[in-house]
Formats: C-alpha cells, structure tokens, sequence
C-alpha cells in the first residue's frame, strides 16, 4: 500500500503530537444516518471512543434482511429507525423530522447514505452534520465519484469528510486524506485497499476532531471543480474512438457495477466470458494480467472463512488441503456440490445470498472467500428500490403510490418530464400527478425488457426458481392487498369490497394459478417416418417468444394486468406493458411490487401514456414479438394491422362484447333476476362480458321486468369507499357522457326507459342504473355495447328455441353468453348453438383463473386464463434427429 498522505491543514508534526496527548474521549451525543457495512464500521468505532449513538437512521429491511447498520446497533439496543423516506416532494416530513429531533443529537454522521436528508435534519445539531465522501473534493462530486477517479485516469484518489450543506458535496472540507492511483486499479481494488479501511478511520479522527474543538472548515475552491452523472447501465458503453488507455479507464472505471460493454458490429453484446475450464469471468477482466487486490479481512470475517475452508474440505474429499489456489472444479466439484456450497454459506453468514452463478463466477477459494466478505460488506448489492410516493390518507390507511415510468427496474420520470393528471371519478378530483410516457421512453423500455430477455438472469433461470419468483409476488399483492383495492378503488371508480374480492383477489389467485405452470411447460416426441437405415428422433419444444407488449383497458386495471402479464412471465418471457391512461395508479404499484419480489431488472416495465402513442410504438416495434391487447374492436383492428406491418408479430385480442343472456319461463325465477341484475350491473356495467341484452321468454318477460325493477330501487349509489354502496362513479367523464348519449339513442328510437338514463346529481361521474324494455333487434341500443351499467331486455315467444338463438347470435360479437332453464337437454343444446367463447349455464360472471377466457368473431381471439393462455406466449419448435 501507498503511504497515506494526510491533507488535514492540523496534520504538521506539532500539531500530531498535540492530537495523540489530547484526552480524545470527550463524549458526544451522535445521531449515525446512514447504512452499508461501512457505515456499521464507524458506528462501531465511534461507540470505542466513548461516545454515546443516541440513534441510528437507517434504510428499510430489504426482503425481510435489516442493514448491517442497523443489525449491530439493534445488537447494542441502541434505537434504530427505518424510514422509507424523510421528505415529500422536496418538504421535510414533520413526523419524521421530530422523531429525529427527539434523539437530542450534538452531531450527525453519515458513513454511507442513499437517502435524502433535508436540511432540517442537516442544521439541526449543536455541531452540524458530516459527511464521508470517496473523493478529493470538489473534484468528483455526485454519486459515481470511485467510478470517475478511474475513468479520468486521477494519479492520485482519496476521500473527503465534509460539513453537510444545502449544496450537492460542496460544504467546507474538514479532513482529506488520499493516496496513489494505480494503473490497474478498479472500483473494488481502491475501495478495499483504501476507501474503506482508511475511510471508517477518517471519518472517525473527524468526529475526534470535532470533539477537540479542532475542526476545521476549508471553503472548497471551485477551481477544479467537478460534477458527474451516475454510472448506469445506459451509458457505460465504450466508445472505441479515443485512446486506447481511455478505454482501459473506461473499463475499469465502470468495473463491476454498473460493468462496462460494447457492441460488435452493432450485434454482439459482451458481458461476462466463459473459459475452457468452466470458470466464468467479467468480459473487462480477459487482458488482466493479475488478480485483483485482495481486501483484507476483519477477525470475524477470518473467522468466516476458516469455516467455509472446512466446508470445501469436506466437498473435496480427494484434495489433501485446501489451498489459497484451490479451484472448486478442477478438483472434481460437480453442479450439487455447488447447490451444497451455497446452502453451506447461508448456514453460516445469513446475510450472504449467493446465486450458483456466484461460484461458477469464483472458482478458487481466495476468490471465493473475497466475493462472500464483498458481500457481507454490502459491496455488491444492488441498489435500493427509490420510489417517489404520493401518499394519501383514504380509507382508514395511508396509501403509498408510485407515479413515474417503471424501466429497468427504476422509477424514472418520462422523457422531458411530461406528466398528466389521473383523476378520481368520486368526485372528478386530480389524484396526483402520472409520467406521461413517449417513444423513446417506450424504445428503452423494450430494449431493457430485450436486454433481459437475452442476456440477463431471467433468460437463463431454472423454471422452478421463476415460479417461487411469481409465487413471492403473489404473496406480496396479498400482504399489499388493501392498498392495492384502496388504490384501485380512487382510480377506477370500482366499489372497495369488489376491488378487494375480485379485482386484487383474483388477481393474486391468477398470479398463483400461473406460477404454478411454470415448470409444466413441456413439448412431446412424435414418431415420423425412419430414414432407413438409420432412425430419427423428433420432439417439440415450448419456448418463450421474447419481449412481449401488453395493452390493458380502463375497467379492471390490476386484474387485466394480471390476466396476461401472468401467463406472459410464466412462460419465460418479458414484458412492456401501457396500462390505461386513465387508470395507471394499480400497475405501477404492482411493478414496485415485483421489485420487492426480486424479479430481476428489465423483465418487466410499466408505462403509463396514451394508446396512440405508447400503444402505436409498441404495435411498431421490431423488437417487440408479441402483443396481447385487451379494448375495443375498432383499436383491436388498427393494433391488428400495425403488428403484420412491422414485423408479423403474434396477436391476442380480446374485443367487444354484446353478449346475450336467455332467460326461458322454466328458470329459477330467483336466480335467474339475481344473476340477470349481476350480469349487467357488476362492476357498474363496465365488465367486458356484461350481458347485452336479455331475452326474456313472453310468458315471464313482465314478471322478470317487475322484479329487477323491485331490486333497482334497493341498489345504492354511492361512495365507493362506503361498504354499504352497490354501485359506484363511471370510470371517467368521456365514458359517462357516452352512456347518456347510449340513453338518449334508445328513447328517440322508441324504446321504452323505465328507470335510470341519467346522471346523478352529485359531484362525481355517477350514473343511474337504467333499464330498457320493447328494445327491437334493429335499434342502436340493441346492437352496440354500452359498457355501462344499462339493462336491454327484448322478448322471445315461447318455445321457439331456435328462434331466438338466431337472433342471439345475430352479432358481430362473440364474447360470452348465457342461459338459464331446468331443462338440461335445453341447456345443452343451447349452448351448443350460442357463438361465443363463454357460455354460463344457470350462473353469469363465473370465471376461473384455470378457466380459458376469450371470444369469436370481433370479439377477437387468443385466449387469456387457464393452460390456453400459455400457448398465447409461447412458441413450438420441432427438432428432428437422425442416429
């Protein structure tokens, strides 16, 4: 190691001697903010120098796993806090700013913080706030300051502790101290080296310092100052057309995270390289001639790896000793043996989660012990979830929406933060603000999604593992459930208590039902004829088609999510997926959701925005291979043609509606108006497979009428929130405003309106539930879908079965249809006959998440539910074999 250079203005030989005869256990009241094992190092050893922690402010538990932080001081009892955040757009929350004052703190320090800290925190102390920062500031200000020492090719690095201010790492320096820069250094190499233990020392010699009275605070020139952006994925790409020493410190500079790559011919995307033996490595790693630099570890960490030198031991039966140099394959280890190894490590260090890919990636045992302390150290996690709530006090809990563009597993504004209002249709109120999506936000959501697909871990992973992945998921909506229905409710209009039972619950249900399917997706062998004399082999296998487009409509927005991004994810695929724009809030929960859940980066992106936008370039896109839609039959066609004109893509469509509902004299009378009323008013009549129209045989037609309007009257309008309420707002104003146009058509042409037609007087886009009789099969009403909450009853004469089927199927529709009689061989025979892809028999909105849902006709095709919605995402290749 270099010798360390202090730049600490104190630090002449006088000043030294002065420093060491000082009594440095001058006792403080620290508040430590912050996380990561470097920020538990300088907790532990601020508490060695006598002072008091009088509380810890750290991240969140990540899948049920606390900070390093916050596990020691919790260790200690030292009061730890979790908040998800402290400010909200850009203000302080007063809540969590008092919990804070309450600690009574003389000085913050912060290690090693994500967060936002707001000034009234910063200010707050006697002492002030400081910060650690890995650079010479004000050089390399912001996040990425290892990554940008490197990239600029620095002959010289280090690390600042800084007063906090108002500004981004420009407040008075305290201490600096630094050392060389080697030629193959990387982010890991100077971090474990130097940035580390140098750092926690430093930033504990500040605090010291401060103790003494002896801080000092050095305006920072802004000659030499400098700000860069974050390293990302998106642009670490080498640019070959600079020196070739400037690409040397691009690639290590950008080593291992976000990791550097490059493009061959506009094709080939090099990340990690397999040698002959096996053993994986980075693609930046192939020239190295050495080995990194190795970090040095603490008594625990030896401790660790004493244990797991045994373990290997244990494995490698015919190895006499294991050695440094020691590869786990070349000496005989085998794909269990890593399973073993990995289950071995979690016995032992609970807060190491290694993948199999982690073994094959560190074949030698000091490789592998340096990845599992890099680990352990937090070095090599991945970064927290940022999620920008709106948050809002409704239905007896707090909810906690997302708002922004989800791409690549990031929360990210639309480009050129465009944003539009989503709106609650209780009482016509913004909800708050949504990112607008535009073309190049939908161009990179599908090349994360392709990215993904191709190259990343979801491509590569084991069925079953997928599976607990969509399973995890699942749990999560249902522990989230509540704030998923809350959500859904003040967006969609939909009453709580069937938000909760049918649009949350059965979107669980379906995410479980899927989840289950993905390691029964198999092909088959079929025999051919023999090339004689030799013999042939066929077998099919099911693949997954590659990134896939979702479009979902406005009614049940979590549950149409649900029913194709399901079956989508099961089969293998990825997805770029444009809720409504009228209802995004549920999607672009569930996509923090799926973060939660650990589904990897890029395989699934939400995007809310406008069809003829995100909806048009995602029928556009070369690389989107599939796309399933769920709206209209008029949009259903132009998505058709846009999907054949690009580049052929497979299609699903869900469409239209006008679904005929027979009702003979020989029914349940009972069932036949409950399920009538249900099959036309659920969910406010904005349910796809609503009925249309019922026909009624002559002899009961007046009596059905007298009953559903004894029910109308019993129906309440109202809140949603409200358990009591039946029916709730219209999903939005274009909508309600088009089901009183739908009224006032019907009665011009003679229908007759016995009850409903017109708005309710109240704030809101409320609707009256409405009935029509005498509706003659030529009338307007009679042939279009009103997808609202309007009952169309004609009559039939008895005993002309055939008759009205004719008329039944008389549409251009053929979504779903139903009957109801006591007589079976009727019923069967009638469902026979019906056109369309669902027929209830005595029941109506009966459907299943095993069950195979879609129509005929224009009603559209592909299916969405059951073992039929796989095949929608999937693609059969034949192999033939000749031995």
């Amino acid at each position: 190691m270099n010798e360390i250079i202090s730049r600490n203005p104190l630090s002449n030989n006088n000043s030294l001697i002065h420093y060491f005869l000082q009594d440095i256990n001058s006792n403080m009241r620290i508040a430590v903010i912050g996380q990561s094992l470097f920020g538990q190092e300088v907790y532990k050893e601020l508490r060695k120098d006598g002072h008091t922690i009088v509380g810890v402010f750290t991240i969140p538990d990540k899948d049920g796993k606390a900070d390093p932080l916050a596990v020691e001081a919790e260790r200690d009892n030292v009061a730890v806090f979790k908040f998800p955040r402290w400010r909200l757009k850009g203000q302080a929350l007063p809540e969590v700013v008092a919990q804070y004052k309450a600690t009574g703190a003389e000085l913050n320090v912060l290690p090693f913080c994500s967060q936002f800290i707001p000034m009234e925190v910063i200010d707050h102390p006697q002492h002030g706030s400081i910060i650690y920062h890995p650079s010479l500031l004000p050089r390399h200000r912001g996040a990425s300051a290892i990554n940008w020492t490197l990239i600029h090719g620095d002959k010289k690095g280090g690390f600042t502790v800084f007063w906090a201010d108002d500004g981004l790492d420009t407040g008075p320096i305290l201490l600096q101290r630094e050392c060389d820069v080697e030629a193959n250094d990387t982010v890991s190499t100077i971090y474990k080296r130097f940035l580390f233990p140098e750092g926690v020392k430093g930033t504990v010699d500040a605090v010291r310092l401060i103790a003494e009275g002896k801080a000092p605070r050095i305006t920072q020139p802004t000659e030499g100052a400098t700000y860069e952006c974050i390293q990302k994925k998106d642009n670490s790409q080498i640019d070959w057309n600079q020196p070739a020493e400037a690409v040397h410190n691009w690639i290590r500079g950008n080593d291992k995270v976000p990791g550097a790559w490059a493009t061959v011919d506009g094709q080939l995307l090099v990340k990690n390289l397999q040698m002959a033996e096996g053993k994986m490595i980075p693609a930046g790693q192939y020239f190295s001639s050495g080995s990194s630099a190795a970090v040095e570890l603490t008594v625990e960490e030896r401790a660790f790896a004493l244990q797991m030198r045994a373990v290997w031991q244990s494995i490698l039966t015919n190895v006499a000793e294991i050695q440094d140099s020691t590869d786990f394959f070349k000496s005989g280890a085998a794909s269990m043996d890593v399973v073993r190894l990995v289950e071995e490590v979690k016995l032992r260090a609970a807060g190491c989660h290694l993948q199999n890919e982690d073994v094959y990636m560190n074949t030698s045992f000091q490789e592998f012990i340096q990845m599992c302390v890099r680990k352990l150290r937090g070095e090599d996690g991945e970064e927290e979830l940022q999620v920008d709530y709106v948050e809002k006090e409704v239905n007896n809990m707090t909810v906690r929406m997302p708002h922004q563009l989800f791409i690549n597993g990031e929360f990210v504004d639309a480009e050129g933060g465009k944003t539009y209002k989503t709106i609650n249709p209780t009482d016509g109120t913004a909800i708050c603000e949504v990112s607008l999506a535009q073309v190049g936000d939908v161009d990179r959501a599908v090349a994360a999604a392709k990215e993904a697909f191709e190259e990343g871990e979801w491509g590569r992973m084991n069925p079953r593992d997928r599976g607990r992945l969509l399973y995890r998921l699942a749990d999560l909506m249902e522990q989230h459930q509540e704030e998923l229905a809350t959500i859904e409710t003040m967006d969609s209009g939909a009453v709580y208590t069937l938000a909760l039972k049918t649009h949350v619950g059965m979107s669980i249900q379906t995410f479980r039902y899927f989840a289950g399917w993905c390691d029964k997706i198999h092909g088959s062998t079929i025999p051919i004829n023999q090339a004689r004399p030799n013999r042939n082999l066929t077998f099919t296998k099911k693949e997954p088609i590659g990134v896939c487009g979702i479009v979902i409509p406005w009614n049940y927005p979590l549950m149409m999510l649900a029913w194709k991004t399901a079956a989508c994810l099961a089969a293998g695929n990825t997805v770029v997926l444009k809720p409504a724009q009228v209802t995004p809030l549920t999607a672009v929960k569930f996509a923090e959701l799926a973060a939660m859940a650990g589904i990897p980066k890029g395989v699934i992106n939400i995007l809310p925005g406008s069809g003829s936008v995100v909806g048009q370039r995602l029928s556009d896109h070369p690389d989107v291979r599939k796309l399933g839609f769920t709206g209209s039959t008029e949009i259903g066609k132009h998505i058709m043609k846009s999907c054949a004109v690009s580049n052929v893509k497979k299609v699903s469509l869900e469409l239209g509606g006008k679904s005929p509902l027979i009702i003979f004299s020989d029914c349940d009378m009972d069932k036949a108006v409950r399920s009538g009323m249900s099959s036309v008013f659920f969910n406010k009549g904005e349910n796809c497979i609503a009925a249309g129209r019922l026909f009624v045989e002559d002899t009961i037609h007046d009596a059905f009428v007298a009953r559903v309007l004894v029910e109308m009257k019993k129906m309440k309008v109202g809140d949603p929130m409200d358990r009591s309420t039946d029916h709730g707002p219209q999903n939005h104003r274009a909508h309600l405003e088009k089901l009183l146009e739908f009224c006032r058509t019907g009665v011009k042409e003679g229908a007759s309106l016995l009850r409903g037609g017109q708005q309710v007087d109240r704030p809101g886009f409320f609707f009256e539930p409405t009935l029509f009789t005498d509706v003659q099969d030529h009338m307007y009403i009679a042939v279009e879908e009103s997808f609202g909450p309007v009952m169309i009853v004609s009559s039939f004469k008895g005993g002309d079965v055939d008759e009205v089927l004719r008329r039944a199927n008389a549409t251009e529709y053929g979504l779903a249809s139903g009957v109801f009689t006591r007589d079976i061989s009727k019923a069967l025979y009638v469902s026979e006959k019906l056109n369309a892809g669902t027929v209830f028999v005595n029941t109506y909105n009966k459907t299943d998440v095993a069950a195979p849902f879609g129509g005929f006709k224009q009603s559209g095709f592909g299916k969405d539910l059951g073992q039929d919605a796989l095949n929608e995402y999937l693609k059969t290749k034949a192999v033939t074999i000749e031995y």
